[in-house]
This record gives structure tokens, C-alpha cells and sequence, in this order.
């Protein structure tokens, strides 16, 4: 049977969710707790890749399993050979050709900063902080300028496969920055991302609320492509992975 997992993790200690030689990541920490209740190591589908560092909430992910163990159970018995800042919350079969990243019609992306001097030291793994002030009127006018279908070569990283294929064309269907006392959240739901695309849409957001940028210049960024008239990419500690959206 096809098995859907979802998950949710802290990064803070993983070079990301996808396999890597020389770093821990957490398929790799996954595999090792499925391999330990299965007696086998399956083949898993994420649904992104995710960078070093950057959390989640909901990440889906799938495998192929013939087992003795009832999916419903497998939760607990992975967990059980898990660390506590990776956890399985839900599992279910799902149809066979079922593919946890093609599958998947949408991603919400959060993005955390703090305003202010001082880290809070129980949201600071997750939250970037600035001292300056921040503008939120001009970062939701920012922020809307990202919404639509866009090329979006210019809010993607240098080394991008995907980029260097031409294929930067995305669709955001929200965007948008709320408070909440010193925390700005971005929230960006899109039906796929280039690399680091939403910390630097977040970068660029930024700028916008420190008077550093315009919001009325969203719309010629994006027309440039050129990766030189955005924002900074922000560190990854900020970023969280929300929702993946399917149709089952």
C-alpha cells in the first residue's frame, strides 16, 4: 500500500529534509526510525526539499509499505524511535500513484520577524529579529505585489537547476503580513517555489517595512528578473512550512 505520513519538525539541527552525505537531515533520521519498526528502509517522497534550518508544521511525505503494523499505528511506533523535534502526526493509505511532491496543488509558507533589541528566548529559533521598526502598511502593500501569476526569476537563488532551465514561473494566491505585538507574519501560499524564493520575497517585504524600498516597486522587480533589485535572503530559521494542499 501507498502510505501518506505527515510530519512536523524543528530544523534547527537537520541540513534540511532531503538526504545529504555528510549532515543529518530528516529523512535520513526518519529513515533510521523506520528502519528500526519496519526492518526495512523505504523509499520516501517528500514534498520539498526544504533548506538547513528551515521548520515545519505539516510536511508530507509517502512510501510504499507491505507491512504487518496497521497504518493507523505507525505514528506512534516511528515516534517512538524519533527525537523530539521530529514527530509523525498522522498517517494514511492514499491511492497507489500518489506522490507526495507532484501531487500537490499547493504550499503555505510562514515567515516570522521580530521587531526589537531583544530575542525572545522561546520563539528565537524561529523568528528572525530586527532593531528597526517596522512599517506594516507597506509591508502588506509589498507583499500583495507578489500575488498573481509571475515570473519569478528575480526572488530566486544563484544555482537553481529549475532557474537555469527557464521554468520561474510561479502562481501566489496569497500573500499577505500580519502582527501580533513585536512578530510580523508573511504568509505566502503559491503552487510551487524556485529556491529560496520565499526568503527572499520575505527580504524584499522587509525592506519595504524599514522605508528601504518602495511597494510600488514590486511589480518592476519582477518584470527585471534581475536577482540585484530584491530584497536580502533572510536566514532560514524564520521559515516554516504550513500546509501542503492535495486533492484526495
Amino acid at each position: 500500500m501507498n502510505v501518506l505520513l505527515w510530519l512536523a519538525y524543528k530544523g534547527t539541527r537537520y541540513a534540511g529534509f532531503q538526504v545529504q552525505p555528510n549532515a543529518p537531515t530528516v529523512c535520513q533520521t526518519l529513515q533510521d526510525a523506520m528502519q528500526a519498526v519496519l526492518g526495512a528502509r523505504p523509499d520516501v517522497k517528500g514534498c520539498s526539499r526544504t533548506d538547513a534550518g528551515v521548520h515545519a508544521r505539516r510536511f508530507a511525505l509517502n512510501f510504499h509499505y507491505d507491512g504487518r503494523v496497521p497504518p493507523e499505528r505507525l505514528p506512534l511506533a516511528f515516534n517512538a524511535h524519533l527525537p523530539p523535534d521530529i514527530r509523525v502526526m498522522a498517517a494514511r493509505v492514499v491511492p497507489e500513484d500518489f506522490h507526495a511532491r507532484y501531487a500537490a496543488h499547493a504550499k503555505t509558507y510562514a515567515y516570522r520577524i521580530r521587531s526589537g533589541a531583544v530575542d525572545d528566548p522561546f520563539d528565537s529559533e524561529f523568528t528572525y529579529r530586527v532593531g528597526a521598526s517596522l512599517d506594516l502598511e507597506a509591508m502588506a502593500r509589498a507583499a500583495a505585489g507578489f500575488v498573481g501569476t509571475h515570473d519569478f526569476l528575480a526572488l530566486c537563488a544563484s544555482g537553481s537547476g529549475v532557474a537555469a532551465r527557464g521554468d520561474t514561473v510561479r502562481t501566489v494566491t496569497r500573500c499577505t503580513v500580519t502582527r501580533d505585538g513585536a512578530v510580523y507574519t508573511l504568509t505566502v501560499t503559491a503552487d510551487g517555489y524556485l529556491y529560496n524564493m520565499v526568503r527572499i520575497l520575505a527580504g524584499t517585504v522587509l525592506q519595504a517595512g524599514r522605508g528601504k524600498l518602495d511597494p510600488g516597486e514590486v511589480p518592476a522587480i519582477l518584470q527585471s528578473r534581475d536577482r540585484r533589485r530584491a530584497g536580502p535572503t533572510l536566514p532560514a530559521h524564520g521559515l516554516c512550512l504550513l500546509q501542503v494542499d492535495y486533492t484526495l
